[in-house]
This record gives structure tokens, sequence and C-alpha cells, in this order.
């Protein structure tokens, strides 16, 4: 029987975890059957657990091959940055009339979640309150296209578990961004939001 440890959430968090870790580098197969030993789980949980690590680009899906560890061309992933940095810091000025107390609560409260979460939640916690706080942050844009086209781009580089969040120090970083963010928003602040959105982005965190 596998240990509770291995039942499919805490299965998919320790693979995300070993991947960050190094223990499969960028481009690595994950064979099931060595899964299977390596965390104690089903075949079944395995495979489910490797299918959520895929559509959160952790690793990669190859019909007929199997997963591997997301791997991006670094010239191309530079391109992504540099095309969000000016996607986003121009989305600072189209956002910021709509603008509200209440909207400002909201990004407050994922901002201070993701800053739990630091302390005692998981790898892939951390990832989901990270997207939901730019979603609500860019999801004020009048110009819905804007809005949509940087989701787009957004989804074109690695998840941030794989390729970003490569240490404690830098996480943290993205925490404080997070609240500085929402301290610019508060104050209507344009300039500010997109100083703070170009260093975030620009040393590749989501």
């Amino acid at each position: 029987m596998p240990k509770a440890a291995a039942t499919r959430p805490g299965l998919v968090d320790r693979i995300a975890h070993d991947i960050r870790a190094g223990v499969y580098g960028p481009g690595a197969w994950l064979k099931q059957i060595d899964l299977q030993e390596r965390y104690e789980a089903k075949r079944l949980d395995v495979r489910r657990a490797l299918d959520q690590l895929a559509a959160k680009r952790l690793i990669a899906h190859i019909p007929n091959r199997g997963y591997h560890v997301y791997a991006m061309d670094p010239d191309l992933h530079l391109q992504i940055r540099d095309i969000r940095i000016l996607l986003e810091t121009g989305a600072a000025a189209d956002l910021m009339p709509n603008v509200t107390a209440a909207k400002v609560r909201a990004l407050r409260t994922l901002a201070e979640r993701f800053a739990e979460l630091l302390q005692d939640g998981t790898l892939l916690e951390q990832y989901e309150v990270n997207l939901a706080f730019h979603a609500g942050m860019y999801d004020m844009c009048r110009n819905r296209e804007l809005a949509a086209l940087i989701q787009e781009t957004r989804a074109r580089g690695p998840a941030a578990p794989a390729k970003e969040w490569v240490t404690r120090s830098r996480i943290e970083t993205s925490a404080r961004e997070h609240f500085d963010m929402v301290d610019a928003l508060e104050a209507r602040d344009v300039k500010r939001l997109q100083k703070i959105i170009a260093a975030h982005v620009g040393q590749d965190i989501s």
C-alpha cells in the first residue's frame, strides 16, 4: 500500500519539489515505473500526477514517448521576458483607471496569502496564488485584448516552480514585490508600478 504522502495531491508536490531541487534537471525524462518505486505510489496516481504537472507546464508530455522536465531555449526565454516587460509595464497605465479600494483589498489578500504559503504551503499552492494575483491585477485592464495578450504571453514561458523560483531569497523577493505592487496601485502611482513590474518580470519571476 502507498504511504499517505503518495496520494495524488502530495505526490504532485513531491515530484514538483524534486524538480525544483534539481533531482530531475531540465529535459530529464520521467519514467513512470521509476516514479512508482521512488514515491511508493500506484501507477494510476503517478499518471494523474504527471498529467497535472504537464498542465502547469512544469513538465512536457510527448505522445508515444512520455514526460520530460520542461526545458526552454535560453534565447527564446529572454525574448519572451522582454515582451512581457513591454506588455505588462504598458498595462500599468491602462488598468489604473479601473483600480478600486475593493480590488486593492482583494489583491492585498492574495499577496498576504502568498507570503503565508512561504512558511507552510506547498510549491503548487504558491504557484496557484501567484497566478491568481497577477490575473486579478491584469483583469483590471480596460483594453481586454491587452489583458488577453498578457495572459497568453505569460503562458508561453515555463511554470514558475520549474524555472524561476530557484532560490528561497528570490521567492521572498517576489512576495515583497507583490505588496509593493499593491501599494503602488493604492497610491495610483503608474511610474512606480511600472518600475516594480519591470523588476519583477526582469528577474525571471511570474
